[in-house]
């Protein structure tokens, strides 16, 4: 099913499961090459002489259409009940996202006294559906089966799914360090191979819902299309397209105390501050499939019981088809840390991401923004998170996470969504590594 209907049901599937991942565990000072992720300056000076990543997974989701009572979904006798358990919100401008991100083998170790390399490995699927009609989603995964008329009014919908793998290299050096102020910086440079994507947009879209004649008639334009060979039910990375990405970053401490700056294995630091730019670049598809649709007119609604959107709007309205070059764009996001070390093994860090993509840029994917407050005791073997965050579109989450050894464990969402009758996004993460202290 290579059509418009993917980008409807994946942004239902979103209602049950942040763009973000592995929320609280990054900032760790032996998160290793995971920090390195966020901010490539982390892979020199880090408290670990080398960091092996055997598999590492995150999965973050959610939406400003609909929350659930995560505790009690499914409970009642007749399973899952979507009208009982969901409490809409349908806007003329909801937004859906969805991230996966698998890290496979990776490691980072210290080249000099003053610089550090890593290599990372990473597979990453993307979701994101922005200024969309949340009355006419509903109606259209529903097959328009209501008795109420409904009006929409839709500006600058945009939406891309798109999976992608890619393989970085990451250098991080010593800048500056002089008594008491410590600098670093890092580049990633990535290159990438895109198993392809759908995407969709309209910079207008208008329609009046008449229920007792079942019609839809609407104005404005709308165009979606795929990439070449790609099928959302069988992702295979036979056909590639290449790309070129980078991470760059940049770290700085400051050291108040007098102490021995050669043992890397202790934080030297009273306060550490981090800026960081990640996912520069695109992949470009060649001859990708796009479909341009005028649809002024009226259309059946009886007619969604039976086809798919594609089909609908192939027998209902003016429409063509082109082969065109298309760019997807990565989720180009800035990071702001600001990490302070409180006493002994106590620290509490602020953090902020955010997008430097429009939410109505066509064929680009998108971080949701993010201001995140995480309090985390840490030691060599064992650090554990508490991270407290305010998250675009899904509101307030509430998680927790550890680390013991190889094993990493969080949720920066779980105890929150525990509480919440109204859960709007969720996320978990897991990883086994091979840690190698200083």
């Amino acid at each position: 099913m290579k059509n418009i209907t993917f980008l409807f049901l994946t942004a239902f599937s979103s209602l049950s499961l942040t763009a973000q991942n592995y929320i609280g565990h990054r900032i760790d000072n032996y998160s290793g090459i995971h920090g390195v992720m966020y901010n490539p300056a982390s892979v020199f000076d880090s408290r670990m002489r080398a960091d092996i990543n055997l598999i590492s997974f995150g999965v973050s989701a959610g939406n400003d259409y609909a929350g659930l009572n995560l505790t009690e979904l499914g409970s009642g006798e007749e399973g899952f009940d979507f009208e009982e358990e969901v409490n809409q919100n349908p806007t003329d401008a909801n937004n859906f996202y969805i991230n996966t991100d698998v890290m496979g083998p990776s490691f980072m170790f210290n080249l000099s006294p003053k610089s550090s390399i890593g290599l990372i490995t990473r597979v990453r699927g993307m979701f994101n559906i922005n200024n969309i009609s949340g009355t006419l989603y509903e109606n259209v995964t529903n097959d328009f089966d209501t008795e109420q008329d409904f009006d929409f009014a839709i500006e600058n919908l945009s939406g891309t799914a798109h999976i992608f793998a890619e393989i970085g290299v990451a250098y991080g050096r010593q800048l500056l360090n002089k008594e008491q102020h410590f600098l670093k910086g890092g580049v990633t440079l990535k290159y990438l191979n895109g198993a392809g994507g759908l995407f969709i947009h309209s910079p207008n879209l208008n329609g009046s819902y008449n229920a007792a004649q079942e019609t839809l008639p609407t104005t404005g334009s709308l165009n979606y299309g795929t990439t070449v060979d790609f099928d959302n039910e069988d992702i295979s990375f036979e056909s590639l397209s290449s790309g070129f990405g980078a991470d760059v970053g940049f770290i700085y401490e400051f050291r108040p105390e007098t102490q021995d700056m050669s043992l890397r294995s202790q934080n030297k630091y009273k306060l550490k501050l981090g800026v960081s730019i990640t996912d520069l670049g695109a992949l470009r598809y060649d001859e990708s499939t796009i479909n341009h649709y005028e649809v002024t007119g009226t259309v059946n609604t009886q007619e969604f019981e039976d086809e798919d959107v594609e089909t609908v709007l192939d027998e209902n309205y003016t429409g063509t088809e082109t082969l065109e070059t298309v760019k997807l764009s990565l989720p180009t996001a800035l990071h702001l840390m600001d990490d302070y070390h409180l006493k002994n093994k106590f620290y509490v860090n602020l953090q902020t991401s955010l997008s430097m993509i429009s939410n109505t840029q066509e064929r680009a994917n998108r971080i949701t923004n993010s201001l995140t407050l995480s309090p985390r005791i840490e030691t060599k073997w064992f650090s554990a998170y508490m991270p407290l965050s305010i998250r675009q579109y899904a509101g307030f989450s509430w998680g927790v996470g550890l680390r013991a050894g190889p094993f990493t464990l969080g949720s920066a969402s779980a105890l929150s969504n525990l509480m919440s009758s109204n859960s709007k996004a969720a996320d978990v993460y897991l990883g086994l590594k091979i840690p190698i202290y200083q």
